[in-house]
């Protein structure tokens, strides 16, 4: 089975600098951290801070998914899933 995105929650860490957000393979949560670089790769003109990059995640959550979902099939069984620029 292939994983999806049924809840749309995020949330950014500035901590990490990125954005959490989660996928589920059948009954297992999986844990994407999206780069901060990789939002601003995405949509360049994204306001610095919280809002603006929520903001982005939001109007390129399609792309961001399917990107997290291509990072996952190529390394199942992990729990988290690091995405950064370069997976763009």
């Amino acid at each position: 089975m292939a994983i999806n995105f049924p809840n749309p929650a995020r949330s950014y860490e500035p901590a990490r600098n990125c954005v959490r957000f989660w996928g589920h393979d059948r009954a297992m949560e999986v844990v994407f951290f999206l780069d901060e670089d990789a939002i601003f790769k995405i949509a360049p003109q994204t306001v610095r801070g919280e809002p603006g990059i929520l903001k982005a995640f939001d109007l390129a959550r399609d792309r961001i998914q399917a990107v997290a979902a291509r990072v996952y099939a190529a390394s199942r069984g992990r729990h988290s899933f690091p995405l950064v620029a370069a997976d763009f």
